[in-house]
């Protein structure tokens, strides 16, 4: 009977009656994220795709492992019968609860409405220098030519959350069990935007099954600019809420931020051939006028000026939920009457 392998970066099932010394290629470091760019703190490989980082080769041989990794500890809270030790353990302070205030609170909400204005740009000399190494290679008569090539015994999957590899043609008959979704790492917590089964160890996360079904993709495609989707986080101060896009090597001439008060239209040409777009309807109110669009080599910070010196309680405002309607409420009232 086959288990799961644990090491970090194998992820395969393995018969633990055959477990040579030199079956598993694993990372026996920990994963490192920093400034856009992934690795492994074991090997000095970097990358700023995620799957490209699921798919860096272990730098250390030895056995599989089948001993599932502990879960981090949590502060244990006791609880007791007796009033008085409750009491004992409480801070000696007035408590109070202070909440987020709504918008609909602060101020009146302007309509969405409102006339659409661009959000001034903002270049890093940093991306300037990125963009011109960029052209230069482009220029070089040395390029490689990937399409056509065979694809190697070994090769990563290239769907997210796969750990599956080319053997042969026998490989592309399997099915792929993958992530449609991108990973977010967000206040210690990892999961897939698809399925959202958020987990606090790497290992755990990793190993975590695919919830779509389809085709192993052994190679990239490369059709043109194509919309995919992209990291982004924000965080706010007293009059500022920062939106972070981790886009490298963005396209000034072909990047914009369109919004007014209350929503904005993110669009992003990044990597060459890639293509981010995100609409947001805003939990809070900002001023267009003030607010600006900051290109860097690795990310874009989108700066908004708060109308208001308010706390947000998060980034984009959820959609209202509309009340039962009144023909099903006269329905059930008709019917009770026949009765």
């Amino acid at each position: 009977m086959s288990v799961l392998c644990y090491n970090k970066g194998c992820g395969q099932r393995f018969d633990p009656e055959n477990n040579p010394e030199d079956a598993c290629t694993y990372h026996p470091g920990v994963p490192v994220f920093h400034d856009a760019l992934k690795g492994w703190s074991c090997c000095k490989r970097r990358t700023t795709d995620f799957s490209d980082f699921l798919s860096i080769a272990g730098c250390t041989k030895g056995p599989h492992n089948k001993e599932k990794p502990p879960e981090p500890v949590k502060p244990e809270v006791k609880s007791s019968g007796e009033k008085k030790d409750v009491d004992g353990l409480k801070p000696k302070c007035i408590e109070s609860i202070v909440q987020a205030p709504k918008p609909a609170e602060c101020f009146r909400r302007p309509s969405p409405d409102e006339p659409i204005s661009r959000l001034q740009q903002k270049v890093s000399a940093s991306l300037k220098q990125a963009l011109e190494k960029l052209k230069l290679s482009e220029n070089a008569p040395d390029k490689k030519e990937e399409e056509g090539d065979e694809i190697k015994t070994g090769t990563s999957c290239k769907n997210g959350g796969c750990t599956k590899t080319f053997s042969g043609p026998e490989s592309d008959e399997e099915v792929c069990s993958f992530h449609a979704g991108v990973p977010i790492f967000h206040e210690g917590m990892k999961y897939w935007s698809c399925c959202k089964r958020k987990t606090s160890d790497f290992n755990t996360f990793l190993s975590q099954e695919g919830c779509s079904k389809g085709k192993h993709l052994w190679r990239k495609k490369d059709l043109g600019k194509k919309v995919v989707p992209c990291r982004f986080d924000w965080h706010q101060t007293g009059s500022q809420v920062i939106i972070t896009v981790y886009a490298k090597n963005s396209i000034p001439e072909l990047s914009y931020v369109d919004g007014n008060s209350t929503t904005l239209d993110i669009h992003i040409i990044f990597d060459g051939d890639k293509e981010f777009e995100q609409k947001i309807i805003l939990w809070g109110v900002i001023d267009i006028s003030k607010s600006t669009m900051n290109m860097m080599a690795a990310k874009i910070e989108i700066v908004l000026k708060k109308a208001e010196p308010v706390s947000w309680g998060r980034l984009d405002l959820p959609p209202v939920t509309s009340p039962p309607k009144e023909t099903e409420k006269k329905k059930e009232s008709d019917s009770d009457d026949e009765d």
